[in-house]
């Protein structure tokens, strides 16, 4: 095994056994939430230190081993070899078990999360496409049997949209979706284009993991301005009459959050301090992967939202994302939700950019 990763390892042991001893401390057991933090990154490690534990064993035994051979007389030769070859084997076996384990794991990645799906340049083209983009995420959803709720939007005619905001609900959803995050750019001839000339347009995807029960960003009311407006769009004649839409604006970050969806204010603004506080948290995450960077950097790109990772060419049918220069010729069938090839060659790249980075 590369020092390098015997490096790594030890110090997850070390981390491991520190966490045994505090959760042990009488004075850490009173503090519940502090007792769950510390299970909880206990269990994620375990499994690791489990199998370094062992290999240290089997290598301390082929040390040994080793030895005998040295002042054996011979008798014993042939029999302490064949036992190097079996420690050997299963030193390689733990070895090819343990350095996938290694790889950054997000906490995130079980999330539920928040798509955010803005038209950019381009004008009407651009908010078309803004449509096609979300009608493409929301067949993906029906595929992976997770439900999408429409939280706020913006329409435009011809299935547009400027803005639609939506929350995707099911397992798994933040680790297959957070490479989406990002500029989306269109070449194709639009419906409203007299000449038959390409146009280029553009919608900006961003992806945010709802924050969890136990890293929910605690915000206090007075930091919070309230609006409530009437809803635009589908829902009636009620919705347009009564006051249901809310605006949350967090006064600290300006961050702001809306939902329309329900015709009940009380609901629509309980999923928008959900939104609201899924913002917050994920403001302070890029900082923590900011300060980070180095390290931690991934390979297909940090997921800024101005950062051009895809373009959808209609005239050449092709999809190319440029984090991983890599070209489908099914546009069709991709538009229509068939996203898996491309999200699982954007995992496998991260994973190998991580893998690499061990050997630093």
């Amino acid at each position: 095994m590369k020092k390098s990763i015997v490096k790594k390892l030890e110090l997850i042991q070390e981390q491991y056994h520190s966490i045994a001893n505090q959760l042990a401390d009488e004075g850490i057991q009173s503090d519940g939430k502090k007792m769950v933090e510390l299970s909880k990154e206990f269990s994620r490690i375990e499994p690791v230190v489990v199998l370094f534990e062992k290999y240290q064993s089997l290598e301390e035994e082929k040390q040994a081993t080793e030895e005998l051979i040295k002042d054996d007389d011979g008798s014993m030769s042939d029999l302490a070899k064949e036992e190097i070859d079996s420690i050997s084997e299963q030193l390689i076996i733990i070895e090819d078990e343990i350095t996938p384990m290694l790889l950054s794991s997000d906490s995130r990645d079980g999330s539920n999360v928040f798509l955010e799906i803005r038209a950019g340049t381009g004008g009407d083209e651009a908010a078309i496409f803004a449509g096609d983009v979300f009608r493409m995420y929301a067949r993906f959803c029906e595929k992976n049997s997770w439900s999408l709720e429409i939280l706020n939007q913006n329409e435009t005619g011809q299935g547009g949209f400027k803005e639609i905001i939506a929350k995707v609900i099911g397992s798994g959803v933040f680790a297959k979706l957070k490479f989406e995050s990002g500029t989306h750019r269109v070449q194709r001839i639009p419906k409203t284009e007299s000449q038959g000339r390409i146009h280029t347009s553009a919608c900006t995807v961003a992806v945010i993991a709802e924050a969890d029960e136990m890293n929910e960003v605690e915000i206090s009311n007075n930091d919070v301005r309230v609006d409530t407006y009437r809803a635009s769009g589908a829902g009636g004649q009620h919705v347009n009459k009564t006051d249901s839409a809310v605006r949350l604006t967090h006064i600290p970050t300006g961050i702001v959050a809306e939902c329309q969806d329900n015709r009940s204010q009380h609901k629509n603004r309980a999923k928008a301090l959900s939104l609201l506080k899924a913002k917050i948290y994920d403001m302070e995450q890029k900082k923590i992967q900011d300060q980070q960077a180095e390290e931690r950097k991934m390979l297909v790109g940090s997921g800024d939202r101005s950062e051009r990772i895809r373009t959808y060419n209609y005239p050449q049918g092709r999809i190319t994302d440029h984090r991983i220069n890599l070209t489908q010729y099914n546009l069709a069938e991709f538009m229509e939700g068939d996203l898996d090839t491309m999200i699982d060659t954007l995992v496998q790249e991260n994973a190998a950019k991580q893998m690499a980075q061990l050997d630093d």
